[in-house]
């Protein structure tokens, strides 16, 4: 039987069995349009479609998959070709059969099979009954016609393979691989996890648990690794992407060239993975470059057993749960850190927001905090604005999140909101009173402190459960911030605030603006000869004068800060240069704390950050 040929091929081969690469890449190449029906070049066109499967089996492919990916009754119908749907799928694999014959090659046929391209119950409006009556519809011709097993592949709803599978059980006794693949944080489109896919299909009875498509064979390792140690009886199979796709002069390409994509062929292996091959992006020479790796034998591998990557959006590629943004690599790395705050737009426009964040990343700023209403003005919320500076500029962010006005449901439904934005720096704070704001008479409470709610993401959310224990579905990755005034009325209080934010977990600390480092720097003193040096990182806070009228209102009006006369008098001096004057006295504050800061936090005057660029380039010329 097929069935029994397939699977003593994997018991009795010491190696991964290797299966072909993309179809459509190499069609597109060869000139069809991405709109064009690809299945029904099995009728049309079929020459150019053998030629591709020869390739593949020239290059060492043990397993071909039939050109069907998207012959179900739903895309075909978007072609106007549903009528044909029996005669493309049988076609498909009569063509790679002949294929297969000519070249006197034991290589197997999979019939192909894709997802509807609709959305099941309850997030669209076809149900499962339909869902599976249309798999049924392309899954009885590929089986008439002779396929040696069927792969469903590049599936995102879990529901949705599920119902191939049951159809594809009800049809046949063919092995059956059904495959998913995966967003950037390692999880499906509606939020499962690689383990909790690899569970669920193995459990149904999938022959074979397979990962597609997603990324590039970096994150395919990971991920195969998590089903495995899901589904450790489980046998498996990988197809990655050639990296992630990017358009150049109007055409998409992929990165990753063969001989990287060959580097990774006993990674997959190691990490559990059964057959391999390659998705979007590939080509005959990935497939060919995968052939030599395995023909050359299994390298020796000395160190450390491959690690699973944390889960995390793309712009934290490359972290780990104990390091889980770029902040928290620099500073664990001891760089120097620039953060500059910028402030949410009152109104509905964001372009001069996304100016200014550009400005700012191209100075070569590390991070922007983004602010939550401050001085308690209606803005824009915050979690918006991180995620559109993180998407449309590209430069990580951190949330000021403070906990007045916000009851315990509220805090934990915007947690999980901007971690699903891709936040993963947050700075607690109180907040600024009502009071003193647009509306002075809204609701002020809080169920939290800060120390509070910095206890409650360490201890609760970025270990996967709620305040009240539920499970939330898996940890966030937070990198948290808390307050640090260095220039404390009365320091003991201060020191014994710092203690409890400590024990409450906090990562770093930004501080309120100094002007006097060397006063800030004894209350460090004070505190290391107390308790030892602080052991977290401190950004230390610097807000530059912009003329003599700014000055005197954080000198007179905000508790904490104390401008010396000489700065008064350098200003008053300055005039009508007195901005620019400023940012030459913040960047010598800047040179006097920089051999104890680990960073800056800087707040620049009135959104000027054409003068915040001017002191972040400045810092890094010298």
């Amino acid at each position: 039987m097929v069935k029994e040929k397939l699977l003593t091929l994997l018991e009795e081969t010491s190696k991964p069995i290797l299966t072909d690469g993309a179809m459509g890449t190499m069609l597109y190449g060869r000139g069809v349009p991405f709109g064009a029906c690809f299945d029904e070049l099995n009728l049309s066109n079929p020459a150019l479609v053998g030629e591709i499967h020869r390739a593949y089996i020239e290059a060492g492919a043990q397993i071909i998959l039939t050109n069907t990916f998207g012959a179900n009754p739903y895309k075909l119908a978007g072609h106007g070709l549903e009528d044909k749907l029996v005669e493309i799928n049988r076609a498909g694999v009569d063509l790679a059969r002949r294929i297969v014959a000519a070249s006197f090659k034991d290589v197997l046929v999979a019939g192909d099979i894709g997802p509807l391209g609709v959305r099941l119950a309850p997030f669209g409006w076809v149900s499962k009954e339909q869902a599976r009556d249309a798999f049924t519809a392309q899954i009885a011709p590929l089986v008439e016609a002779g396929a040696d097993l069927l792969v469903i592949e590049t599936f995102s709803d879990l529901y949705e393979v599920l119902e191939a599978l049951e159809a594809a059980r009800a049809l046949c006794e063919l092995p059956v691989v059904t495959s998913m693949t995966f967003t950037r944080d390692d999880r499906t489109l509606l939020g499962d996890s690689p383990a909790k896919v690899a569970r669920r299909l193995w459990e149904a009875g999938a022959d074979v648990i397979g990962v597609n498509c997603s990324g590039g064979p970096a994150q395919l390792v990971r991920l195969v690794q998590q089903m495995k140690e899901a589904a450790p009886e489980g046998r498996f199979w990988v197809k990655p992407n050639a990296g992630w796709p990017e358009q150049v002069a109007g055409r998409i390409m992929y990165p990753a060239t063969p001989e990287y994509f060959g580097e990774y062929a006993w990674a997959f292996s190691r990490a559990g993975a059964n057959l391999i091959g390659g998705c979007c992006g590939t080509t005959p020479a990935h497939i060919a470059a995968l052939r030599a790796a395995l023909d050359a034998g299994s390298p020796v591998v000395v160190g450390a057993p491959l690690k699973r990557a944390a889960t995390l959006h793309p712009l934290h590629e490359g972290v780990s749960p104990d390091r889980p943004s770029r902040l928290s690599q620099k500073l664990s790395a001891g760089e120097f850190v620039l953060a500059v705050e910028m402030d949410p737009p009152r109104g509905l426009s964001t372009h001069k927001l996304l100016a200014g964040a550009t400005l700012l990343s191209e100075a070569g700023a590390d991070v922007i905090n983004v602010a939550d209403s401050p001085m308690a003005r209606m803005r824009m919320s915050p979690w918006a604005v991180c995620a559109l500076v993180q998407d449309k500029v590209g430069i990580e962010t951190t949330l000021h999140f403070p906990t007045r006005g916000r009851n315990l449901l509220r805090v934990q439904g915007d947690l999980l909101a901007a971690h699903a934005l891709g936040v993963r720096n947050v700075f607690v704070v109180m907040g600024d009173p009502t009071s003193i704001g647009d509306y002075p008479e809204a609701m002020d409470n809080y169920d939290l402190t800060s120390t509070g709610l910095i206890k409650l993401i360490k201890e609760g959310f970025n270990v996967g459960v709620d305040h009240a224990g539920a499970d939330i579905g898996q940890p966030t990755t937070y990198f948290v911030g808390a307050a640090l005034n260095l220039a404390p009325t009365d320091p003991e209080n201060e020191i014994e605030v710092l203690r409890r934010k400590l024990r409450s977990g906090a990562d770093f600390f930004l501080t309120q603006p100094v002007y006097d480092p060397p006063a800030a720097r004894a209350f460090l003193d004070r505190y290391a000869e107390k308790y030892g040096p602080l052991d977290k990182p401190v950004l230390v806070g610097v807000l530059p004068l912009y003329s003599v009228k700014h000055a005197r209102f954080l000198h007179n009006e905000v508790p904490g800060i104390t401008i010396s006369p000489e700065f008064f008098e350098r200003l008053e001096a300055a005039g009508s240069d007195s901005p620019h004057e400023g940012v030459r006295i913040a960047l010598e504050l800047i040179a006097q704390m920089r051999d104890w800061a680990d960073g800056i936090y800087l707040m620049p005057a009135f959104s000027r950050y054409d003068l915040a660029a001017e002191i972040v380039e400045s810092i890094h010329q010298t």
